[in-house]
């Protein structure tokens, strides 16, 4: 990856002891890039940040109206979830309704993030299921989606019918022919895109008014329930919930893995994408925090903005070690 600009620096007692290079840009729903670090066209995979775009089939083709899926279900579709019991629930009552249980998800079993729902599996010798895979929401739209389609059960692959419709709605909503896919840690298609392209994406689903046509309600509907279950989308102690429940439903936000972060600001009609060149969480927080407060839908007092923006880092006693360092020219934009 080429091109990238410092944007975090982390710092420890007088010494600058990481610094974690990237790119951001921030588009308009009109068709400009509005701001940018690093290189705008740089290619990188969105990873789980665009579960919203991965969705857009599942509520756009009239499946979600037919099953009778629920907000709350439309926003764990768009998750990366903990594997607590309020995610887990859902999903395997989500499943019961289709008439399948966990052997039809094709994202293979995890260990809960959740520290009381980890804690029951290990004292109860069992197992983790395929329920607490933080992507079996995303999943389970996946196997509605085929069930609405009339198609096969291997819903994952790359010319299934459910993949080749996330794939047109990602090229469509990016303004690009995506260059190829990895397969992500779920096992399904991930396509590639530029930063002004996921960017563009994220600005569309800003724009969303709900009384346009199937996407735009689509659009409209998966950000608004983003917005409205910040629990659901990651879960206690996570950067997405705590972070969306601060700004009080003024945005949407998700991460991906590799240190990917993205932004849906429906008030400013704006898109966000960030990627972290090392790949680092830490680094990708600190910058769609300094983004969102930058933007104006994020308080920079908010114990939640400073933070993640901020710190401080703390040891193992409690002592403060040190802190972030947002860049000069990150932390000078306001919009």
């Amino acid at each position: 990856m080429t091109n990238t600009e410092p944007l975090v620096e982390v710092w420890r007692g007088p010494f600058c002891e990481s610094l974690h290079h990237g790119h951001a840009v921030i588009w308009d729903a009109g068709g400009d890039i509005v701001a940018a670090w690093g290189d705008p066209e740089a290619v990188i995979l969105p990873r789980s940040s665009c579960k919203m775009v991965q969705a857009l089939p599942l509520v756009e083709s009239g499946a979600a109206e037919a099953f009778g899926l629920t907000d709350a279900q439309l926003a764990l579709a768009c998750a990366s979830h903990q594997g607590a019991h309020v995610h887990t629930d859902m999903v395997e009552a989500w499943l019961a309704d289709l008439g399948l249980s966990q052997e039809a998800l094709r994202c293979g079993p995890q260990m809960p993030n959740d520290r009381d729902a980890r804690n029951e599996l290990i004292r109860g010798y069992r197992e983790p299921g395929q329920s607490h895979n933080n992507c079996s929401g995303k999943h389970s739209g996946f196997l509605t989606l085929g069930r609405h389609l009339g198609a096969g059960p291997e819903y994952v692959d790359t010319d299934h019918p459910v993949q080749l419709a996330v794939k047109a709605a990602f090229e469509e909503v990016t303004g690009e022919d995506s260059p190829g896919h990895g397969i992500d840690g779920c096992s399904a298609p991930n396509f590639a895109c530029t930063m002004t392209g996921l960017a563009r994406a994220m600005a569309g689903f800003a724009a969303a008014t709900g009384d346009g046509d199937p996407r735009d309600q689509a659009q409209f509907r998966l950000t608004r329930a983003m917005a409205a279950y910040p629990h659901l989308v990651a879960g206690e102690g996570r950067a997405c919930t705590i972070l969306m429940r601060a700004m009080n439903g003024r945005a949407s936000i998700k991460t991906g893995a590799e240190a990917v972060f993205v932004g849906i600001l429906p008030e400013q009609k704006l898109g966000i994408a960030v990627k972290i060149e090392d790949g680092t969480t830490r680094g990708a927080e600190a910058v769609i925090t300094q983004l969102l407060i930058g933007a104006g839908v994020l308080a920079a007092d908010h114990p939640a903005a400073i933070r993640y923006r901020h710190g401080p880092i703390l040891n193992r006693r409690g002592i403060e070690t040190g802190a972030y360092r947002i860049s000069d020219s990150l932390a000078d934009w306001r919009l």
